[in-house]
């Protein structure tokens, strides 16, 4: 006889970053920890989630299969080592850059602008195409993917939605404009970086990655679907204002014009998506339909960007030198580690008895979106020399984020069934209680029957003498 288990495959790797792996911990199954199946299999199917706005680890597909099928990828790999050599050097190579696209797209583009800075910062009227054409491309697009009818959910859980908020846009810019600051004061980095960081903090939690890592470990997928949408459209109108907050206006940003430039590229477009998902069936149907070409057409509007951002940064010179760069990104990851260390023990502390909201805030309270944040970004200072810097640290939180959430993934979703049984054996004991609270009770009963007989056969002895 076949046994069955939870055979879980992630058919469609990470198109950003690194490849996303998915165990099955599922306390009901085997028991097993189930690897990934190393072969790609063909993309999934488009789903209502695949069109949210972040390049993201795309969602990962459940099967119910036996495991005679499980030994499928080990009998593939023996015909892939049949083939020639050079057939298996473009097939791994295939691979790579399926699970790595947009770091790979984004590095080609920043050594092509380096390489002839005057065709993206001239040639191909960036001021025109990335600045308005790509951006409003891309909120669009947002717009049909961000699930609003979530938001009707707030109320479910006010104080949990609340805190991930707040913890994300404030606490995480506070803890980061402090640590730039200081950093600025011994002079360890340059301005420019320093304020990327900044505006980095910001931005509101990525769309889909923390979606995708909540459901990885077994969370709260509900809470995660929720907070996505609900940070992203607040982010819009919030991230603006705590970047003027902290950084303030200069020469280069006036506010009249960024707040136009904000409503006619990030929330017009925006709002023309919500419409066209809630009162245009066809449009939403024919971008599921097209759903891999919608998502090629955002990763390539986004790389387009990332590459007239440096072409200009390239031409016109930076205060940052190739020492600067290296420092702040382990600044980026001391900042990190440092944020998802605390998140957690507010979450330990304030949600002590659901384990499942837990590792949904952790990453909750630390993501960044790209997909948003680099149109944001350019909107605001389209015309400031330092744009490149200011988004690079974005460039690196993010894969940041993501490989950090792949590495503590296993441990934290053996935490989640862990103490879900903790939690339900708890609920289970006081059911017990009461009969052992019975037997204490005949013990007390039989008590005073040992006393009296006791006490009849005193007489009895005194007779006897």
């Amino acid at each position: 006889m076949t046994n069955s288990t939870n055979i879980v495959t992630n058919e469609e790797s990470t198109p950003i970053g690194f490849p996303m792996p998915y165990f099955d911990f599922n306390p009901e199954s085997t028991g097993r920890t189930t690897a990934p199946n190393s072969i790609s299999g063909g993309s999934p199917t488009p789903s209502d989630d695949s069109l949210d706005g972040d390049i993201a680890p795309s969602q990962l597909q459940q099967k119910d299969t036996s495991v005679e099928q499980s030994n499928a990828p080990s009998q593939l790999q023996q015909d892939d080592s049949s083939l020639p050599s050079y057939k298996r050097f473009f097939n791994k190579a295939g691979k790579i850059y399926h699970q790595n696209s947009f770091l790979i797209l984004v590095t080609c583009a920043i050594l092509l602008a380096y390489a002839y800075p005057p065709l993206g910062a001239i040639y191909v009227a960036p001021q025109i195409t990335a600045t308005w054409i790509a951006v409003i491309f891309i909120f669009i697009l947002a717009g049909m993917g961000i699930r609003t009818e979530e938001l009707n959910k707030a109320l479910q859980r006010v104080f949990f939605n609340s805190f991930v908020q707040v913890f994300n846009f404030m606490v995480v810019s506070g803890v980061v404009y402090g640590f730039t600051r200081f950093m600025l004061h011994v002079k360890a980095l340059p301005e420019s970086l320093a304020d990327g960081m900044t505006i980095t903090s910001t931005l509101s939690v990525s769309v889909n990655m923390g979606i995708v890592l909540t459901k990885l470990v077994g969370g709260d997928e509900a809470a995660a679907i929720f907070d996505a949408a609900f940070g992203n459209f607040l982010g819009v109108f919030l991230s603006p204002a705590l970047i003027l907050m902290y950084l303030g206006l200069n020469a280069e940003v006036n506010l009249g014009q960024v707040t136009l430039k904000l409503f006619l590229r990030v929330v017009l477009p925006l709002f023309v998506g919500q419409l066209l998902r809630n009162y245009f069936p066809p449009a939403k149907a024919f971008a599921q339909k097209y759903n891999h070409y919608f998502r090629q057409g955002q990763e390539f509007s986004l790389v387009f960007i990332v590459y007239t951002i440096f072409c200009k940064t390239f031409m016109k010179g930076s205060d940052a030198a190739v020492v600067d760069i290296l420092i702040m990104i382990g600044c980026v990851l001391l900042v990190l580690l440092f944020l998802m260390g605390l998140a957690w023990l507010s979450m330990l502390v304030l949600f002590p008895k659901d384990p499942k909201l837990q590792v949904m805030g952790l990453f909750g309270c630390t993501h960044k979106t790209v997909a948003v944040g680099i149109p944001l970004i350019t909107s605001i200072y389209a015309d400031s020399p330092m744009l490149g810097l200011y988004v690079l640290p974005l460039l690196i939180w993010y894969p940041t984020q993501l490989v950090l959430g792949t590495a503590i993934a296993p441990t934290l979703a053996r935490y989640v069934v862990r103490k879900e049984k903790e939690l339900k054996q708890k609920e289970e004991q006081p059911v017990e209680q009461p009969v052992e609270g019975n037997d204490a009770d005949t013990v007390d009963v039989e008590r005073p029957d040992n006393s009296k007989s006791s006490s009849e056969s005193a007489p009895a002895a005194s007779e006897q003498v």
